[in-house]
């Protein structure tokens, strides 16, 4: 071979490998190519940040836009994603509990505020105050999940009715058009697929709806990070407020005291969000902290009718210190410990849904991706949490059975059996939501407490006080 042709393919060779180069440098900026997030407080990094699940779990903002347009005859009612129940913020691009990233390309996943902030309004034309690290009681969950599912078996559900849709609202390039084309929307499509797949349990004869504001928590752990079969268990949970958790260190955490520290309730929960990359357990250390030091709300009526009464306030202190501080109080004696469940009485599914089995697959599913935490267990009782704004923590009970705090304090018998769940709209007479009426019945959920780990009985602490003593403890608990 001639000098002159070895040259030649030496330039080709090199030529070549700065093309391979330039393709590879071009493919990493365009598909993973990570664009560090900025918040101006730990609030906003609360509601908006990442928890690393994008690669895993990701939606491509595009499509996450168009598949409401696309697919709304699907949704329970109109206003897109937010009409599963979203605490949306005047003004934002995405909901709060939504995390917007630039991998490659931008994607969205969601973090823990999806079902931790609460909201409420004062009157039904007022716009929602939402409240970090408070419970919504108004997010559909499951209703989003089965969206997403339906959607995914929908033969709309391809590159041309997607892309044209998008071309409605953003032009993509002809690299991340053939990309979408080729790779995205087929990949999401097959994830959606699957994911509806792994969550066929929840539509099974006997397991009642979620409804806003709920989930099946330790059956959610079960069946993502164990290879326990599916069974009949049901733990319907409303979602817990998780503000002011300094006071609760050194007691277990979760509604029946599995986990034993905060930062491993933090780990665990992320990890069924699609957590992942190296930054993840420095979030984790930092949403421990936020926790810890989040404040809960004060009473939202500062003065007029349904201002505090000061002097009835003060009568009711006495009777929460003799009647409820040794379950409630920071500190107290059986405060964040396992209730004795013969006397507590109230509906026992959700204990009944885990297993010890289940808690130590979960422990070394966890411990073979490297990360070292506390692991969680299988207890028998429920554990009284402290009542730092009780006011907005309604619906009551772990399942959410209770409507207020005023029925909290009837006989089991004389509760409501049926009520809606899911309106914010407050009710500052009976301290909850408004339950019943046109807006609580178009906003809200049919609350049936005789379904399976739904039942409304038991705790009645307090159900033997006079008329006039109830109002005084109700009084004070506003206070908390």
């Amino acid at each position: 071979m001639s000098r002159t042709w070895k040259r030649r393919l030496k330039l080709a060779g090199l030529v070549l490998a700065v093309l391979i180069v330039i393709g590879g440098v071009m493919v990493w900026f365009r598909v993973f190519r990570e664009v560090p997030q900025h918040f101006d407080s730990a609030d906003e990094a609360w509601k908006y940040g990442s928890l690393g699940g994008e690669s895993d779990r990701g939606i491509p903002y595009w499509i996450w836009i168009v598949m409401p347009r696309i697919f709304g005859d699907k949704l329970p009612g109109p206003g897109g994603w937010k009409s599963f129940g979203l605490a949306w913020e005047e003004g934002r691009e995405i909901p709060i509990g939504f995390s917007l990233k630039t991998v490659g390309f931008p994607r969205i996943t969601n973090n823990c505020a999806l079902c931790h902030t609460g909201s409420y309004r004062l009157a039904e034309d007022q716009a929602p105050h939402y409240v970090s690290a408070g419970s919504s009681q108004t997010a559909d969950i499951q209703g989003m999940l089965r969206f997403m599912s339906d959607c995914a078996k929908d033969p709309r559900f391809n590159a041309d009715t997607i892309l044209a849709e998008i071309d409605m609202v953003h032009k993509l390039d002809m690299f991340d058009r053939l990309l979408f084309r080729f790779g995205v929307i087929p990949m999401m499509k097959d994830a959606l697929l699957e994911q509806g797949k792994r969550f066929e349990w929840m539509n099974l004869p006997g397991h009642p709806d979620w409804g806003p504001g709920r989930d099946d928590p330790m059956n959610l752990t079960k069946y993502f990070m164990t290879s326990l079969p599916v069974d009949d268990t049901v733990g319907q949970t409303d979602f817990p407020t998780v503000w002011a958790l300094k006071g609760r260190r050194g007691r277990p955490l979760n509604l029946c005291g599995e986990t034993p520290v905060l930062r491993s309730v933090v780990i665990d929960s992320a990890l069924g969000l699609g957590a992942a990359g190296s930054g993840f357990l420095k979030r984790a250390d930092e949403i421990t902290e936020y926790l810890e030091n989040a404040p809960a709300p004060a009473w939202p009526y500062p003065e007029g009718p349904y201002a505090i009464k000061k002097e009835l306030a003060a009568a009711g202190k006495a009777i929460y210190a003799a009647r409820c501080a040794e379950c409630h109080e920071p500190g107290a004696a059986k405060t964040g410990l396992p209730a004795d469940m013969a006397e507590l009485g109230t509906d026992r599914e959700r204990i009944d849904s885990w297993s010890q089995a289940g808690a130590d697959q979960a422990n070394a599913a966890v411990k073979e991706l490297g990360i070292d935490r506390p692991g969680i267990n299988k207890t028998e009782a429920y554990v009284p949490m402290t009542l730092e704004g009780a006011w907005m923590r309604a619906p009551y009970l772990h399942n959410g059975s209770v409507p207020n705090l005023r029925e909290l304090l009837l006989a089991p018998e004389k509760r409501s059996k049926v009520f809606h769940r899911g309106c914010d709209i407050y009710d500052p007479v009976n301290v909850g939501y408004i339950t019943s009426g046109p807006d609580a019945e178009r906003l809200g959920f049919r609350m049936d407490t005789s379904l399976k780990g739904n039942g409304n009985g038991g705790h009645t602490y307090g159900t033997d006080l006079s008329d006039q003593d109830k109002a005084a403890l109700l009084e004070y608990l506003k206070t908390l």
